[in-house]
């Protein structure tokens, strides 16, 4: 396995189960992503993506977005930043990051920039600002000069080079997406890039995901067949 995606949810549920605040569902959260971190370590997997913020997310109650954008920040900061440094993991962020306020998006570049080196031994996706329907249209309104110009031909349009344009350029397809918190269905996650995907889902929260949990789906992708369409 190179690449593990896995859409973090449950962090509000997970918070009003053990009655306690959002922020600290999201610090439980928080201390899942590092658990992810140190497996996909272990385990020599190269990528490991995580659902932070979709599009859809704006939805949500001023509140919460703040509170989260706060949490952000607040990591955006040297010291969390040797945590990954140390461990040889860069950060990355997948998505539209315009849509946020100019704090958000220099947290953001700020994070990316730090933790930026040569040969990481883990590339942690975040995808912030992320919409699966969003990515595909953004990629087609990019692709279009290069086509009206002469630099692509139609003619020879073909997958690889549309994926050229989208946000997850130069990462490969996740092996196996899990998600957590019993909801079985992808909320706009890597709809492109999951064609052949193993999907796992879970019963347990996101901030509740630990060794044993990522080991379960670990097994069960081993345990997959995998053809392609062969």
């Amino acid at each position: 396995m190179k690449h593990l995606a896995c859409i973090m949810s449950g962090n509000r549920r997970w918070a009003l189960q053990n009655k306690c605040s959002l922020l600290q569902g999201y610090q439980e959260g928080f201390r899942a992503i590092e658990r992810a971190i140190d497996f996909c370590l272990e385990k020599k997997i190269i990528y490991l993506s995580g659902y932070a913020f979709s599009l859809e997310n704006f939805r949500r109650p001023l509140e919460q977005q703040k509170m989260l954008f706060s949490f952000l920040a607040h990591h955006a900061t040297k010291k969390s930043i040797k945590k990954f440094k140390k461990k040889q993991v860069q950060v990355c962020f997948l998505g539209d990051q315009s849509v946020f306020s100019v704090q958000v998006q220099k947290a953001c570049s700020f994070i990316a920039k730090e933790t930026a080196i040569s040969s990481p031994q883990l590339q942690l996706n975040l995808l912030f600002g992320y919409g699966g329907q969003q990515e595909l249209v953004a990629g087609i309104k990019k692709m279009i000069p290069d086509i009206k110009s002469g630099k692509i031909a139609e003619s020879v349009l073909t997958e690889k080079i549309l994926e050229n344009y989208l946000w997850t350029k130069d990462i490969p397809p996740p092996d196996l997406i899990f998600r957590p918190d019993n909801d079985q269905r992808l909320s706009g996650f890597f709809l492109y890039q999951s064609a052949y995907s193993e999907l796992y889902f879970s019963d347990c929260m996101w901030p509740a995901v630990n060794n044993d949990v990522l080991e379960e789906a670990y097994a069960y992708f081993h345990r997959c067949q995998r053809n392609f369409g062969r």
